[in-house]
């Protein structure tokens, strides 16, 4: 018996050292990768010669344990007088569960790549064209790319869990927590900090702002640029009985069926949408508003004039009881043509199987039509270019964060309704705190997810300084980027605003 025990203890034994040991070797954590390479470009009329350096950063929790990996690519000037002075831009886009790889193939890498600027042709397949950005900034500001954890080559590490990071407050705080240790590291505490945030990253933009405030490092920034802003979703969310989002998508509406000329001809695109806007505020919302209170000949005017700036059929407006939902529109427009447009971006056009759906069923022709192109393009600059070799692939969009998604702006142990996230008055008390802080929104006519007039209803309540926002637009969708006329336009309005004082 004694030696029996004595063998199956000795088993037990060395079972759980081999149990622990399993366990140890899941949480070990390789050193962090890091590619540099030396390039040149000429932007602003510059040559400028600059340290591309792409890898990893690893975030620790409060016993200095890693728990994620964060992904960046920075672009950093050689040979710079006083690294202290020069400004340092951090950008990302949104999702959440999107990686940085559309503004960095799309607007401010240092290689672009081309897609149809007129949104009339799909990407295709293999070869794409990149070409060397002369329209970007390096000229004016070091950039820094990232990617949340979960998106690119991002992830969780060692003990960390997704749900860490996979939040509103959490994902806001570990960008923040990122970009202190990329300060602290590179010595630029003193330099101009900017952020560039697009879609859901206008969203993070301002919890990073806000994030950056408190861990006793307050790191004040000098200027936030939000393209496609998305900052009070009550705005951008097309569903039954949300009174604002009919009126914040009605101009976009309207500017999109100019586009495709399907209402407003024989006005500039500027005076239609002036006049649409003008019939939201001034008729449509107290229609809304008045509901079934309205009489016939009430309801038959409104149909009237709304059939008059999106260009639908009066009988289908009064089927929809006078609220159009987007999805519906995108089918509807160009329901004779047989096509179904864009909702990034309206200018697209897809050629759907099913032509009676109640909404596009292969998906946005404005993503679908260009997302190759952007993905071979960033494989294959990094892997040329920059000499990246990873062990795993790198993740332009993550849909398993979405549905895992905290959405919650208040601690997990902290009760909360649901109700639509708006981080607006959470700026609004940021720039109040930070007065050196500017912000710039840039929006798309045709931008049929996060409508411009959204930008401005925002911006015109919730406590903002309406003084300190510069808006500015553009004649094309959320990515305004890909119509080569305006990438042109927001790199100078990014130019303009970077050299404001």
């Amino acid at each position: 018996m004694g030696k029996l025990y004595t063998l199956f203890t000795c088993i037990l034994f060395s079972l759980t050292i081999s149990a622990q040991q399993t366990d140890i070797d899941s949480l070990s954590v390789p050193e962090p990768k890091s590619f540099i390479s030396n390039h040149q470009i000429t932007n602003g009329g510059k040559l400028i010669k600059y340290k591309a350096i792409a890898s990893e950063t690893y975030l620790k929790n409060k016993s200095g344990e890693p728990v994620a990996s964060i992904w960046s690519v920075a672009y950093i000037q050689n040979s710079t007088e006083d690294p202290s002075k020069r400004p340092v831009t951090f950008v990302f886009n949104g999702g959440p569960g999107s990686a940085s790889v559309w503004l960095q193939m799309g607007m401010f890498g240092p290689q672009l790549v081309k897609v149809d600027s007129d949104a009339a042709k799909d990407d295709g397949a293999a070869p794409y064209t990149l070409v060397e950005n002369t329209n970007g900034i390096l000229d004016l500001t070091d950039l820094v790319f990232i990617d949340p954890v979960g998106t690119g080559f991002s992830k969780v590490i060692g003990k960390g869990k997704v749900e860490d990071f996979w939040g509103l407050t959490e994902d806001a705080n570990s960008v923040a927590q990122f970009m202190r240790q990329w300060v602290t590291k590179n010595n630029r505490w003193l330099s101009p900090k900017y952020i560039i945030g697009e879609s859901f990253g206008t969203t993070r933009a301002a919890g990073v702002a806000n994030a950056l405030e408190g861990n006793g490092q307050n790191m004040a920034l000098n200027g936030l640029i939000l393209i496609s802003q998305a900052l009070d979703y009550a705005g951008s969310t097309s569903v039954h009985d949300n009174i604002t989002s009919y009126l914040t998508y009605l101009p976009s509406m309207a500017a999109t069926a100019w586009y495709h000329k399907k209402a407003g001809q024989g006005k500039s695109l500027e005076s239609f949408v002036e006049e649409c806007r003008n019939y939201t505020y001034n008729f449509y919302a107290p229609a809304l508003y008045k509901g079934s209170l309205l009489t016939d000949a009430e309801k038959n005017e409104v149909a009237e004039k709304l059939s008059y700036f999106i260009g639908l059929d009066k009988k289908y407006i009064l089927k929809s009881n006078l609220r159009i939902l987007m999805p519906r529109f995108q089918k509807q427009l160009l329901e004779e043509e047989g096509l179904a447009i864009g909702r990034l971006d309206g200018r697209y056009m897809g050629d759907e199987v099913d032509k009676l759906t109640d909404g596009p069923h292969l998906g946005d022709p404005s993503s679908y039509q260009i997302s190759s192109a952007y993905t071979a393009s960033l494989n294959h600059f990094y892997a040329s270019e920059l000499g990246v070799k990873m062990d795993r692939p790198y993740l332009n969009s993550n849909g398993e964060i979405y549905g895992k998604w905290n959405w919650k702006p208040v601690a997990k142990e902290s009760g909360w309704e649901p109700s639509y996230v708006n981080v607006t008055r959470k700026l609004s008390e940021t720039m109040r705190r930070n007065t050196g802080m500017k912000v710039m929104v840039a929006s798309g006519y045709y931008d049929l997810i996060c409508p411009f007039f959204d930008a401005e209803y925002t911006f015109s309540r919730n406590g903002i300084e309406r003084e300190k926002i510069k808006m500015v637009y553009y004649e094309a969708g959320h990515m305004m980027y890909t119509h080569q006329p305006d990438l042109i336009k927001l790199a100078q309005d990014v130019r303009e605003f970077l050299s404001r004082k």
